[in-house]
Order: structure tokens, then C-alpha cells, then sequence
């Protein structure tokens, strides 16, 4: 039987205590900076607010209610590049909330536009051609190449090899889920929702190649319920017309976003991007 000396023992003390005071040391050295660096992230990640400006229809003159006329829709992008904003695609803001991404940077925008009125095409298309800002089209696909206020499926297919636009559901043809809830059975109800979900993310990527993950709520209506079956049709991210800007704290299946209106100009834009 072999027993150790004391001066074995008195090594491998000295040897292990070294190797102990070592770690101790890089320790205390890395510890602060660990802390420093997880609470400059943690307060990116706790003040940021970042306005979502929701468009619909373009023009030279103001048609109805929701309709930006060409002028005022460049002066927005005029304020924003002289004020130091950057326009921000989407998906980057939502990376964020699923936690694949970093908080977006200062002073960003995101840009986005509902239903696909073939002024997106004919009055948008060649600003943001000019500006090179990335935008999100939210479609609901029964409209397009049928209604006389929509695009073709030709003009939609142009507007995404532009290279700059994301095209994104907003349903299959914007129903109010709401009354079509009190309208219909349970059970009706339930294949209606999964019907709208799921028809519209198949029509776009058959038409457009492209990967449909992100919703528009009709009317901007949605409930806990509704909210699970986007997530069930395979929706990360979900948006509303609540008009502020969006948090950290934010529900993913539920974010806010500026309805605009030609009235938002001047000061009134202003004080909208500043969240004054």
C-alpha cells in the first residue's frame, strides 16, 4: 500500500490553492465587467420606443379618410432624414421581441402599409425606389387582381423584386372578427378564423415565394383567443392600431402602430415621432 509523504500533500495544497486564487482573481476582474455590459443591455433594452407608421393609400389629393397625399407622405420622410432617424425594417423590431435580435438602435422607424391599394404601386413604389427605406405590406390576398382598388398580382410581384418591401398577411379577405363571432356558431366561428389564418399565408407564398410569418388584425380586433390561433397558423408577431409607440414590454401578438392620416404634418408629425 503506498501512502503520501507530507511533501506530496504540501504540492498539491500549494499547487491547488494557486490554481483556486487564480480563478478567484479572474473572477473579480470579469465580474464587473459581466455586470456592466448585462446592464448597458438591459437598459437598451428598457427605454427604447420605436413608432410604427401605418399607411394605406397614396395620392395627389386627399380621397377619403386614410389617404396620405404624395407631398405630405415625403415630407415624413424628409423630417425623419433630417432629424437623424433611421427607418428600420420590421422583422428587425420583432427579432428583437423573440429575442434573436438586439434592441433596435436610437431614434428608429419602422414603416409599414395595410390591404395593397394600387397607390402603393403607382405612388409609393417610385418614392421609395428614390428613399431605398425598407416597408411592410400587410395583404389580404382575396382582394388583389379582383378589386378595382387593388393591386395586380403583376404590380405586387414588381413592387417586391424593387428589393425594398416584405409582403405580410392581414388575413384573406379583413374580416370583422368581431361580428363575425356573434354571428356564426362556435364551431363556424372557429373554422372561419383558421380559414382567414391559414388561406391568406398559403395564397401569398404560392403568388410571391416568399416566407408569410407576420399579421395585420383586421380593424386592428383581436383577443386573447384569436391571438392563439395566429400562433397556431404559425404567426411570430401580431399588430394592432393602437396609436403609440412600441416597448419593450409589448405583447408580440399584439403590437401598436400610428393609423396615419393626412392631418399628421407639420408640428402634429412631429410631436407623433417624438412621443410628445
Amino acid at each position: 500500500m503506498k501512502f503520501f509523504h507530507s511533501t506530496d500533500t504540501g504540492f498539491v495544497f500549494r499547487h491547488n490553492s494557486r490554481a483556486l486564487g487564480f480563478l478567484l482573481l479572474l473572477f473579480v476582474v470579469l465580474l464587473p465587467l459581466n455586470e456592466a455590459r448585462a446592464s448597458v443591455n438591459k437598459e437598451a433594452s428598457a427605454v427604447f420606443k420605436v413608432p410604427i407608421l401605418l399607411y394605406h393609400r397614396f395620392g395627389p389629393v386627399v380621397a377619403d379618410s386614410m389617404t396620405i397625399t404624395t407631398p405630405v407622405f415625403e415630407s415624413h420622410l424628409k423630417y425623419l432624414r433630417d432629424h437623424g432617424y433611421t427607418v428600420i425594417p420590421l422583422r428587425q423590431l420583432v427579432n428583437f421581441y423573440l429575442r434573436k435580435g438586439p434592441p433596435p438602435p436610437p431614434r428608429s422607424v419602422v414603416i409599414v402599409v395595410d390591404d395593397g391599394h394600387k397607390t402603393v404601386y403607382t405612388d409609393m413604389l417610385p418614392i421609395i425606389r428614390k428613399t431605398r427605406i425598407p416597408v411592410t405590406l400587410f395583404l389580404y390576398p382575396s382582394a388583389i387582381s379582383n378589386a378595382s382598388y387593388a393591386m395586380t398580382w403583376e404590380q405586387v410581384r414588381e413592387v417586391k423584386k424593387a428589393g425594398f418591401f416584405d409582403m405580410q398577411s392581414h388575413t384573406y379577405w379583413h374580416p370583422n372578427f368581431d361580428r363575425e363571432k356573434k354571428r356564426l356558431s362556435p364551431h363556424e366561428y372557429d373554422k372561419f378564423v383558421d380559414m382567414q389564418l391559414r388561406k391568406s399565408r398559403e395564397k401569398l407564398e404560392k403568388e410571391l415565394g416568399t416566407r408569410v410569418d407576420m399579421l395585420a388584425w383586421p380593424f386592428g380586433l383581436h383577443n386573447d383567443g384569436l391571438e392563439k390561433k395566429a400562433r397556431e397558423s404559425g404567426y411570430i408577431a401580431a399588430f394592432t392600431i393602437i396609436r403609440r409607440h412600441a416597448r419593450p414590454a409589448d405583447n408580440v401578438m399584439a403590437l401598436p402602430r400610428y393609423l396615419m392620416t393626412n392631418a399628421d404634418r407639420g408640428i402634429r408629425f412631429e410631436r407623433l415621432i417624438t412621443n410628445e
